[in-house]
């Protein structure tokens, strides 16, 4: 018993899946129960390969990681264990940057970029689970600011089409430097995320706008764009509660530092004001920064 049980422990620990950021059928990269991680890439002509996280370091680690080459031309490195989450790769091939062709892309440090997602067994909130689903929506509109079309992904709250007299808060999330309005559903699974809560009660039903934080002319632009363009497009097509109380700004990085330019220079548009890892005010001074908000 003692030698069977040493047996099942070990091929536990040994056990690895395909992410689940692969695509579909694709064996590697794969992802360890240790939290380890294995890349791999078909490169016969190559001489040097090597996985390089996003930006050089994120949670896989500190890289470039080299990677070991088969009689047949395969390059295999097993990396970790590496931390929980979402985090950007990609391999230099011969110092050339590209994509895993084994990775979905995402649109992460300016470009399309590889991807590996890492669950974490201790917390599953960002999965799909078995409650009623809200509706990502594309929603085009036309810029008067930029003069351009412009590309919204729009959240809309399990049974928003039945409810046909309902109302909702409406919450405007942005992303960070060098990701797209692609990233809050697409890398961060905010939808999922709402859906969960949402069933569980420990959110209200909302609509959940997310756009690209760039208008081609800097912060400023893109503030317009939200005051002068997004807001009342968003309250024209969609059953919005278009008073203060019912709208917040909030995001990542940039995104943060927007929706502080954002909400604090427009108290009278938003009751709510959320910054993640924000950007604040260069030579912040609660007298005088943000129009003097914070005294």
């Amino acid at each position: 018993m003692r030698f069977w049980s040493l047996v099942i422990g070990m091929s536990a620990a040994m056990a690895e899946t395909p992410a689940v950021s692969n695509v579909r059928g694709a064996a590697y990269p794969q992802v360890h129960a240790d939290s380890r991680v294995t890349f791999q890439l078909k490169a016969p002509a190559a001489r040097t390969v090597e996985v390089m996280p996003g930006g050089g370091r994120n949670g896989l680690g500190k890289g470039p990681f080299a990677m070991s080459r088969s009689a047949e031309g395969i390059w295999t490195a097993t990396i970790g264990p590496v931390q929980s989450g979402f985090h950007y790769y990609w391999f230099l091939v011969d110092g050339v940057a590209m994509n895993d062709p084994n990775s979905e892309t995402y649109f992460g440090w300016a470009r399309q970029t590889s991807g590996i997602d890492v669950p974490d067994a201790a917390l599953d909130f960002y999965e799909p689970k078995d409650v009623p689903h809200g509706d990502v929506r594309m929603h085009w509109y036309r810029s008067k600011v930029t003069g351009l079309m412009r590309r919204a992904f729009v959240y809309t709250p399990a049974g928003y089409d039945a409810a046909s007299r309902t109302r909702y808060p409406v919450l405007y999330l942005q992303h960070g430097s060098g990701e797209s309005e692609r990233g809050w559903v697409a890398q961060g699974r905010a939808n999922f995320i709402l859906d969960s809560l949402i069933a569980a009660g420990k959110a209200k039903p909302m609509i959940v706008v997310m756009e690209n934080g760039y208008a081609g002319k800097g912060n400023e632009a893109f503030s317009a764009v939200v005051m002068q363009d997004l807001i009342p497009e968003i309250d024209r097509a969609y059953r919005t509660l278009t008073d203060r109380g019912h709208r917040a700004v909030a995001g990542l990085s940039m995104g943060g530092g927007q929706a502080m330019q954002i909400g604090l220079a427009h108290l009278d548009r938003f009751a709510y004001i959320g910054s993640f890892s924000g950007a604040g005010a260069r030579n912040f001074d609660i007298q005088s920064s943000y129009g003097g908000a914070f005294k």
